[in-house]
């Protein structure tokens, strides 16, 4: 059975980029989708996420263990890589169902965004680290923000001095999700120019345990973990250079590309979520002798978040298909980045407010995405700085 979607870009990007697609998943990614659904409905409940918020790591080793023997963790890479060689929209489907569940699994920063980059590094690099990843042996970081840079990939004062024995890095990065247990990280530092030049930006890859490499840990909005990062000195190989050296700009702009669609599936899993679960609680609750769900306002306003996720999921589509077939992906995906963060703030609000005070406590799931699309609306940029750089980019494409 095939599942027929028919995908409209919602106003406010259309005029520019409209487009009607019959999009259709394959059975591959049917199986796919039914595979980690099923996983997620079996594990996944709010007692787990309560509990794995408390410990150290804020996941769970096992089941990241599970992930790559059912062979999720290879899905982005290559057959050459390691992997199962599945494309954006697999990936889309991946990140879709573990929404859903709210796993606490590092998928987005170990898999996808560290990912990313190594899916693109020296074939050297690709052999050495890949297949730990692939079979969940290694955990990954991405170290990009820093005091005062804002979303601005460019604005970057961490430096990379040459060295005869390689590189030595000295400065700080912030809000590093899975910094705190990370085996390696990836870290964008600056080899030439000053801050916020777009050239002379360099990645490295980084063994945590080097000397210089200090962490502080803390707790992230919705229960995960991270580190702010110190590097005091650390001298890193020369094979340690993730690409060519000052030109790293595009290449972090891809990968956060990529990053944004697998937050766009996570995202659109949440807020069906918080839609269906709204829903089954309006229907129960009863208020003047009935259920509160036969109230025309409420039902309208339940309608609204309906509307809300359907334009995510267009948007969300669009920018898997972009990214697969290289079509226009960077403004696909800045455009997917605003309407997570809009409708993921508006379908959260208004499934904690039908809930009432309840909506807000640990004991449902509600608060715990309303949490999680508050950080994802945040993560490498917010809707403000998408907006602008959908701007930009049309701008671009115009000229």
């Amino acid at each position: 059975m095939r599942r027929n979607i028919t995908l409209r870009l919602v106003r406010g990007f259309s005029e520019s980029y409209r487009c009607i697609v019959d999009f259709s998943f394959t059975q591959e990614q049917i199986l796919l989708q039914d595979s980690v659904g099923k996983f997620v409905d079996a594990t996944c409940d709010v007692e787990r996420h309560r509990r794995l918020s408390k410990t150290e790591l804020a996941y769970d080793p096992a089941v990241w263990r599970q992930f790559a023997e059912l062979g999720w963790l290879g899905v982005p890479f290559s057959e050459e890589q390691g992997g199962i060689g599945g494309t954006a929209v697999d990936l889309m489907v991946i990140c879709e169902a573990l929404g859903r569940g709210l796993l606490r699994e590092p998928f987005l920063s170990t898999v996808v965004t560290c990912g990313g980059f190594l899916r693109r590094a020296s074939p050297q690099q690709q052999t050495r680290y890949i297949p730990d990843i692939i079979a969940g042996s290694s955990q990954w970081a991405f170290a990009c923000a820093e005091s005062g840079s804002g979303y601005n990939l460019a604005a970057v004062d961490c430096r990379a001095e040459p060295e005869a024995q390689g590189y030595r890095l000295t400065g700080a990065k912030l809000a590093v999700l899975n910094g705190h247990c990370a085996d390696y990280l990836v870290v964008s530092a600056r080899t030439a120019g000053t801050s916020r030049d777009h050239s002379g930006i360099s990645l490295f890859i980084v063994d945590a345990s080097l000397p210089g490499v200090a962490r502080k840990p803390f707790c992230a909005v919705d229960g995960g973990r991270g580190a702010d990062l110190q590097f005091d000195g650390v001298l890193v190989p020369p094979d340690a250079l993730l690409g060519v050296e000052g030109e790293a700009l595009p290449l972090l702009e891809s990968v956060i590309d990529e990053a944004i669609l697998a937050m766009g599936g996570e995202a659109l899993g949440a807020m069906q979520v918080l839609l269906d679960a709204t829903v089954q609680y309006t229907s129960t609750r009863e208020q003047f002798g009935q259920p509160i769900g036969k109230f025309q306002a409420l039902q309208h306003r339940m309608a609204d978040m309906y509307l809300k996720v359907e334009e995510t999921r267009s948007l969300l589509y669009d920018a898997a298909i972009q990214l697969q077939e290289g079509g226009e992906s960077a403004r696909a995906c800045a455009a997917l980045k605003v309407k997570l963060a809009e409708a993921g703030k508006f379908v959260s609000q208004e499934a904690v407010q039908l809930h009432g005070g309840i909506g807000m406590t640990d004991e449902l799931i509600v608060g715990h995405h309303f949490k999680r699309l508050l950080l994802l609306s945040k993560l490498y940029g917010d809707e403000d700085y998408y907006v602008q750089r959908y701007i930009e980019l049309q701008r671009r494409s115009a000229a």
